[in-house]
């Protein structure tokens, strides 16, 4: 008789180095079909957004997007433990839906998923479609409903935008995840050789949906909850008139009587904070839920103790993005050299300075080409 929730415990289980990064899915765990079918969806969702963020952030937000795009590449990067010794991280999707909008978001944390995947190894170059389709769009999205729907009714309150914006975090985050869950378990009911072994992620929906979901509800959407309420609130009191995201469209910023004040300066000193905070992330022991190599999947699958499952025979075939020269070159360089934590941490801090800094030239570089002001008032007052 299968034991589900044996199965689900001994999944939760992993043994790979801590960099990899919670719910970036790697290639060859999904199949080419729904590599093919999330990339194709996410095409309307990038047109729509580019369109949007082009009509609606004038100079100064866009460049302020490199910022908020430098936020989501620094949070994903602080991994911490989760029940059953996997590690997760926020994404920082809900709070570029407050800031800017969740058409913002959704091209700032496409962006940032591109860089991690390309230069860091972070996520698979063939599943980047389903990577964005989970945490650059149904993240913020359904962050900014959430957020809206509630903070209507409780923006009175002192308290209720800061919960407004953690339940928000929350619910985006879980969604999220179980999207990702649902793209890993239906992989073996739809792509199986001959003799009925999986060809990509081997677990079912019944072990993906619960081992991905319940570290996300207890202990990661918590954190991306706290992390949009913290910051959000840390802008609103520094550059209150930076923000054109769902509160200032609904009239509520202004009606605050915040002070205005407009200086980005606190806000670029906490990026630099995080930057230099980014190694804490390396104390997280234990790898992310269905980003084992081939090995670690079938020892998963043997740990498992379940007749009825059966390890993959596809993770470690090789694809035309082997090819690429992509991967986290300076995360090798310290296993080569034998770095100690000393030595990882410097490696981290410079992943962290190089993201942020691609990132905010190139936002920066693409606002030269945007209109130099007024144009987000009005396009989101219409």
């Amino acid at each position: 008789m299968r034991n589900t929730g044996k199965v689900i415990q001994t999944a939760l289980r992993s043994r790979a180095d801590n960099r990899e990064a919670y719910m970036h899915i790697p290639d060859n765990y999904l199949s080419p079909q729904t590599d093919v079918v999330m990339a194709v969806a996410m095409v309307p969702v990038w047109v729509h957004c580019i369109k949007k963020v082009r009509a609606t952030l004038d100079r100064e937000h866009m460049a302020f997007l490199g910022i908020c795009a430098a936020f989501s590449f620094l949070l994903m990067m602080f991994n911490v433990p989760l029940p059953g010794g996997t590690t997760g991280h926020a994404v920082g999707g809900a709070l570029i839906a407050l800031l800017l909008g969740p058409e913002a978001a959704a091209i700032a944390v496409s962006v940032a998923l591109a860089l991690q995947a390309l230069l860091f190894g972070d996520g698979g170059v063939l599943s980047f479609g389903a990577n964005c389709f989970n945490m650059a769009f149904v993240l913020p999205f359904v962050a900014a409903i959430v957020f809206g729907a509630l903070n209507s009714r409780l923006h009175d309150k002192s308290w209720g935008t800061s919960v407004s914006a953690v339940v928000s975090g929350w619910v985006g985050l879980c969604l999220a995840a179980l999207c990702a869950a649902i793209e890993f378990g239906i992989q073996p009911m739809l792509f199986t050789n001959v003799s009925g072994a999986p060809l990509y992620c081997p677990f079912p929906l019944s072990v993906a949906i619960p081992a991905m979901l319940i570290p996300h509800m207890l202990v990661a959407g918590v954190i991306e909850g706290v992390a949009t309420a913290a910051i959000y609130g840390f802008i609103k009191k520094t550059a209150p008139s930076i923000i054109v995201g769902p509160e200032a469209v609904d009239g509520q910023l202004a009606a605050d009587g915040t002070a205005k004040k407009n200086s980005l300066i606190p806000t670029l000193i906490l990026v630099a904070v995080l930057v230099l905070a980014t190694p804490l992330g390396l104390l997280a022991t234990g790898d992310a839920w269905g980003e084992w190599d081939a090995e670690g999947a079938a020892t998963a699958v043997q740990e498992a103790g379940d007749d009825s499952l059966q390890a993959s025979v596809g993770l470690d075939a090789p694809t035309f993005a082997d090819a690429l020269p992509t991967g986290d070159y300076l995360q090798v360089y310290s296993e080569e050299q034998g770095l100690g934590f000393a030595g990882q941490a410097a490696m981290y801090i410079l992943s962290g300075v190089i993201g942020v800094a691609v990132l905010t030239i190139a936002f920066r570089l693409v606002s030269l080409t945007v209109k130099e002001s007024g144009a987000h008032g009005n396009s989101r007052a219409a």
